[in-house]
């Protein structure tokens, strides 16, 4: 099992709120409601066996940037995620108002 990044294009309905999301290679969460899926060990490797859904616990601040930590409903595990200038900013302040 590689640490490395593999790059993977690929578009997807999000499992949570349903919207269609096109795939850059980097993208790995929703920009709309901001969840993600537990399917990575390393970014890209598609190795976790787990498959459920990551949802976007906080929203934390690192210099003049943000990240989302996502948090699996199903086992736990936890990952921050950098935000995009695509991410709803409605949702990420909403997230942010909660903690």
């Amino acid at each position: 099992m590689s640490k490395a990044f593999a790059r993977r294009v690929e578009d997807f309905e999000c499992e949570h709120c349903g919207s269609a999301v096109s795939g850059d290679g980097y993208t790995n969460h929703c920009p709309v409601c901001l969840w993600s899926k537990h399917v990575d060990v390393h970014p890209g490797d598609r190795a976790a066996h787990c498959g459920g859904m990551m949802e976007p616990a906080q929203v934390v601040s690192k210099g003049s940037s943000f990240r989302i930590l996502h948090r699996c409903a199903l086992c736990g595990h936890e990952k921050l995620n950098d935000m995009t200038p695509d991410d709803s900013i409605e949702t990420a302040l909403a997230i942010a108002s909660h903690h």
